[in-house]
């Protein structure tokens, strides 16, 4: 019996070492691995650049405090903030942390500004925000709910696309509204464009704070550094991680000066978060996706995937009903239980990982190439071919 608590439906596979695309296990089979660890290893396993500079920075120093300096921390903040509507940013362990940060972020800023009372927030049904108990109350879900006693008070949720619904959940205690641009989660749901220009407008008019979660979509999951580049709107406040540390532990909560400036010293804090173990990887992992033609590179690798994926989809409709998603962050809509997906691809030695709406996440590294993503698809065929009973 294992001394782990039974949170997870593990399944047997035990993974040794990885490089790129490919994990390997303890007996030596290699996965194809289009999970990436749910989005967190942007730029594969065992990247050199990341190798090095964790290797360089554990030679030195791996923890001091945020009571003293840490200049990898502020050169990280710097790069962040010059690359995005920012201004300010907190470093986490994880998108949970950044996401608690943002949102009591735009309570306190409500209160710097004479208006405490004021600290809903608005969020949206599929939603998925992280495992704390304010964000399991953020993200809704009875199932996620359920056991933990009574749900954190202060969250409204509406349907997603509902802008009748969300002006209408706007009351004087209302402090913010929180999207993701795709829910990843929920089924690889992207949110309408108009529709977040119209929660930027009521933001505006109303006085609250647009939040974005993009802990699954930011540092060029879709193919731009954050998605809501593609929206054409910018938040106030902002939530990312996963991706960030390739793999490392590390979250950060973003937000313009103005409301990033509500934090006064004691307001909010983290031990391990902004370390320098997690800032030397994280600097790495910026250092190769803002290399000049890497975005590029992830949107015409996405478009090719969803043409082969379209293919796909018209030979075997009756496992494939949809392909949904942006960039690198890719949903199949199953005519079968997306469960029954998942275990054929793990038959035929790929990874992937199952979202709501009877939807499975493809999400391969970021530096995945034409050889693997052509592998990826004849796996894919096989493993559609099996559940419709061909050969």
């Amino acid at each position: 019996m294992s001394a782990l608590m039974p949170t997870y439906a593990r399944s047997a596979l035990d993974f040794e070492r990885g490089e790129g695309a490919w994990l390997v296990t303890t007996d030596g089979e290699r996965y194809l691995d289009f999970g990436a660890g749910i989005a967190v290893s942007a730029l594969g396993h065992a990247h050199p650049s990341l190798v090095a500079a964790l290797v360089e920075q554990a030679g030195k120093l791996w923890h001091t405090s945020n009571l003293y300096q840490i200049g990898a921390q502020e050169r990280l903040a710097e790069r962040l903030a010059a690359a995005s509507f920012a201004d300010l940013v907190f470093f986490a362990n994880s998108g949970a942390e950044a996401m608690e940060c943002a949102i009591k972020l735009a309570r306190k800023y409500q209160a710097a500004r004479g208006e405490p009372e004021r600290f809903r927030v608005i969020t949206f049904a599929g939603a998925f925000h992280g495992r704390t108990l304010a964000m399991l109350a953020a993200g809704g879900k009875p199932e996620h709910l359920e056991g933990f006693g009574p749900a954190v008070e202060g969250f409204d949720q509406v349907q997603m696309g509902d802008i009748d619904a969300v002006e209408e959940a706007i009351g004087d205690n209302t402090a913010a509204i929180l999207i993701e641009p795709v829910q990843g989660e929920g089924g690889v749901n992207v949110a309408p464009r108009e529709f977040v220009g119209q929660l930027r407008a009521l933001c505006d008019t109303h006085g609250l704070t647009l939040i974005f979660d993009e802990v699954q979509t930011g540092l060029g999951r879709t193919g731009r550094l954050f998605a809501y580049e593609w929206l054409d709107v910018e938040p106030d406040i902002m939530a990312i991680a996963k991706a960030l540390g390739g793999g490392f532990p590390v979250g950060a909560c973003l937000a313009r000066a103005e409301i990033g400036a509500a934090m006064a010293p004691g307001s909010h804090g983290s031990t391990f978060g902004g370390n320098p173990l997690a800032m030397a990887v994280a600097n790495a992992v910026l250092d190769v996706v803002l290399e000049p033609g890497f975005l590029d590179g992830v949107q015409e690798t996405s478009l090719r995937f969803k043409q082969k994926l379209a293919g796909i989809q018209d030979t075997y409709p009756g496992i494939i009903e949809e392909v949904r998603g942006e960039g690198l962050l890719l949903g199949l809509r199953c005519g079968v239980p997306n469960g029954d997906l998942v275990k054929a691809l793990a038959k035929e030695k790929m990874l992937s990982v199952p979202a709501a709406d009877n939807v499975v996440r493809l999400l391969p590294p970021l530096i995945v190439g034409d050889e693997e993503i052509d592998e990826a698809c004849l796996r894919l065929e096989r493993a559609c071919a099996e559940l419709s009973g061909g050969a």
